[in-house]
């Protein structure tokens, strides 16, 4: 990892809510140095094509975008995505095509048609006490990452699982159609090797930068500008003026984007014990689990 060799630190809280524009996603950014982190369009209701437009035409060079959803779905504990399913991929970026196929009519880059496809839906569990036969029972099945994650005492959650306000399956499939209209004009690592130069997309986990800005993991959702204050400067950042209520959502973006700009340069976090080329091509990887 060459000293600098990011120049710009983008966090991305996404959302994988019905509707066009939505309240759960916030975009911010920083420079290198110590100024606080800003929203990108304060105040806007972004849609997800409009995140996709962002990054491809407005995001600064040499940035590192972190994206607040899974980038793939547990593969290595069953030998397969969607085991039993003759069209079931054999790789993340084939997972991404297959979502956003079978997605193709759903407006918004929506995902409801692929958790109610006959043979997808027995992996998923739904709302209304669906749950299908593959799902696994308990908690659902987990990538390699996420076993990392626990390990470090975080709380992930299976992409599977769809019910309740933590859940990240939602936005991980909605992310999955942004990721395949990527058409590799931007890297995402690591099923995309770091490339020396240029901007790169990464999985984040908001509560790996929130417990490094010193939260614990039950406690790091911050809503007002005095905590998200104390974390930034835990972090080595300025903190973003302002007082009262901020949205959680906001603060997830802007301590998350402070603490890119710390850990992107860690050699160590590019290197995970257990990312394994196997592993980097189908279940990918969250950048920071190590």
């Amino acid at each position: 990892m060459k000293p600098g060799r990011f120049r710009h630190f983008a966090a991305i809280d996404w959302s994988g809510a019905a509707g066009e524009r939505h309240h759960g996603i916030a975009v911010a950014l920083c420079s290198a140095g110590g100024d606080a982190p800003e929203l990108v369009r304060p105040g806007h209701r972004w849609s997800r094509p409009e995140v996709l437009d962002w990054l491809l035409t407005e995001l600064p060079d040499s940035s590192i975008v972190g994206f607040d959803m899974g980038i793939s779905l547990a593969h290595a504990d069953a030998g397969g995505f969607f085991p039993g399913w003759a069209e079931s991929p054999a790789t993340a970026r084939e997972l991404w095509a297959l979502v956003d196929r079978v997605c193709a009519a759903d407006t918004h880059l929506s995902a409801s048609s692929l958790v109610d496809h006959p043979e997808a839906a027995r992996h998923f569990r739904r709302h209304g006490g669906r749950e299908g036969d593959l799902f696994g029972g308990g908690r659902g099945r987990f990538r390699v990452t996420e076993r990392v994650q626990e390990a470090m005492g975080c709380r992930p959650y299976s992409n599977f699982n769809l019910v309740g306000a933590a859940q990240v399956g939602k936005s991980s499939l909605t992310g999955m159609r942004l990721l395949h209209r990527l058409e590799q004009r931007l890297p995402v690592w690591p099923i995309d090797p770091l490339p020396e130069t240029g901007s790169v997309v990464c999985e984040i986990y908001t509560t790996i930068a929130a417990r490094a800005a010193g939260r614990r993991t039950g406690a790091s959702k911050i809503r007002d500008y005095a905590d998200l204050g104390a974390a930034l400067i835990a972090l080595g950042s300025e903190p973003v003026a302002g007082t009262g209520a901020i949205t959680d959502h906001a603060a997830d973006a802007l301590i998350t984007a402070a603490w890119l700009r710390q850990a992107a340069h860690d050699p160590a976090l590019w290197s995970p014990y257990g990312l394994t080329p196997e592993i980097a091509q189908t279940e990918g990887w969250t950048f920071g689990a190590a």
